[in-house]
């Protein structure tokens, strides 16, 4: 396991106790959890755009529009990407001392835009089947113009850390006999049962999911 940051930006400061800066850590949050937001800035301010992302190897990837101003402003610059996991809430005995169980990773770096055709399409096949293991081969397939509006960014976890609290509420010693209840609230991403739409008919199974949180 590496302890030591990859770079000063990724170095924790607080609760430094809690990073994690091992490629293995990192990957297994980014492959439990599609959901992250990639923040930029452009012309002095700040945004921050909810999306999702897959991971192949040692980078992750996005995609959007090519019309979208977010991809746009976005390629070929500096570029934070952030993933967070809930995994329960964490009552203790005082206001202060509450807190919460999560994973989380930030990566830095330029962001990079997908160009050639066959990468495209090699990038988009693997972000569907990683949701949806096998689905990618039944659906019609791509024309140029989908293609076309399509764009890709990536992003090298070269400078990435891993935040991780687990277990249960820190109280102080002298808040351990006030009588009030404290612990942990698990909780987790769930998916729930598919929904067909009306020209579904019956002999069309549903896909199966990839992976998310337990």
């Amino acid at each position: 396991m590496t302890t030591t940051a990859p770079s000063p930006r990724t170095r924790l400061r607080r609760l430094n106790k809690r990073a994690h800066y091992d490629a293995a850590t990192v990957h297994a949050i980014l492959d439990a959890q599609p959901l992250c937001t990639v923040a930029y800035v452009v012309d002095g301010q700040p945004f921050a755009t909810p999306t999702l992302q897959w991971r192949e190897g040692h980078h992750i990837y996005w995609h959007g529009s090519s019309a979208s101003r977010a991809m746009e402003k976005a390629t070929a610059m500096p570029v934070c990407v952030s993933v967070f996991l809930l995994d329960g809430l964490v009552m203790a005995r005082r206001a202060f001392n509450h807190s919460c169980n999560y994973r989380s990773v930030m990566a830095f770096g330029t962001a990079f835009k997908v160009t050639e055709r066959e990468d495209k399409i090699a990038r988009l096949k693997a972000f569907t089947e990683q949701l949806y293991p096998g689905r990618w081969d039944s659906l019609k397939p791509m024309t140029e113009a989908d293609l076309k509006a399509t764009t890709i960014l990536g992003l090298d976890l070269s400078e990435a850390s891993a935040k991780i609290r687990s277990g249960p509420p820190g109280d102080d010693a002298e808040d351990m006999d006030w009588p009030v209840w404290a612990g942990v609230i698990p909780t987790r991403l769930a998916v729930g049962s598919p929904v067909a739409d009306q020209r579904t008919t019956p002999e069309m199974r549903p896909p199966q999911l990839g992976g998310f949180a337990a």
